[in-house]
């Protein structure tokens, strides 16, 4: 089936790597306009070289979406070089695991600021620019629905040990999603969220020595203990890790008009796997 996504422009966090990666590269093949972002500038600026030279159409802003001004400028950015901004995903996130009794302060607060304080200020800062134009819209008697999709995960809907931080920034942005829906509905706004499950990132590539990512000058161990990841895909009803272009998919359906009368809603993309 061919979406098509003409004439909409989708702001995407966390752009540059894994799944939003395969977002923004399968929203421009549907022919979205992008605005991406992601904290690294060189695997962002990748992002939309290979958009343009696909023949799509992509800005990058690199930056850091936990900064507190940054995101009014992204938002801004975003509406003054494409006119408008039809799809918002708030893909940007990282985990940093501790088991309760060794997680610092900094680092559950880590976790809060990117799993839901930044999509907070991202969507607050839009919020001006979509209800000003769905009133406009609604007295030209026109009906245009836009679009918010919100990332998640299985640890903040069923829990998973040692990411006390990750699931409950995780589980805080499904309520942010419930309350937007209710909020927005009246400017024309369906407001849902994606849950992952195991999909092959590096976040959860075989745990190495070279395993970390640096975030603010901070090195944060990522990756999975091979047995582990074993262990993952035998809960799995399929059998395996999801992949990045399997992960997409469903946001893509919530970008499109196939969702316009679904809103409020998580949709949980695991392959099965549910405690």
């Amino acid at each position: 089936m061919q979406i098509d996504l003409s004439g909409r422009t989708a702001l995407i966090t966390g752009a540059g790597r894994g799944i939003g990666r395969a977002i923004a590269l399968k929203l421009a093949a549907s022919g979205a306009t992008v605005m991406l972002n992601d904290l690294d500038r060189d695997v962002v600026f990748e992002t939309g070289m290979a958009i343009d030279q696909a023949g799509g159409k992509a800005k990058a802003m690199p930056g850091d979406v936990t900064a507190p001004g940054f995101p009014q400028k992204l938002v801004d950015a975003t509406v003054a070089g494409f006119g408008s901004i039809d799809i918002i995903i708030n893909n940007a996130g990282y985990t940093w695991d501790s088991v309760i009794q060794k997680t610092t302060d900094e680092q559950f607060q880590a976790m809060l600021d990117i799993h839901m304080v930044a999509p907070f200020r991202i969507l607050r800062a839009a919020s001006a620019w979509i209800r000003e134009t769905a009133k406009r819209e609604t007295a030209e008697g026109r009906r245009l629905m836009r679009k918010v999709v919100n990332i998640t995960s299985i640890s903040g809907v069923d829990g998973i040990a040692g990411q006390s931080g990750y699931g409950s920034g995780k589980a805080g942005i499904i309520g942010l999603t419930k309350v937007l829906a209710k909020e927005w509905g009246r400017y024309n706004v369906n407001v849902n969220a994606v849950g992952f499950g195991f999909i092959e990132t590096r976040l959860t590539q075989p745990l190495s020595a070279e395993s970390e990512i640096d975030v603010q000058g901070r090195k944060i161990k990522v990756g999975v203990q091979p047995a582990a990841i074993e262990a993952m895909k035998q809960q799995c009803p399929l059998g395996r890790l999801g992949t990045v272009e399997e992960a997409a998919g469903p946001v893509l359906f919530f970008c499109s008009p196939l969702s316009d009368y679904i809103s409020g809603e998580v949709l949980i993309c695991s392959g099965g796997a549910r405690s």
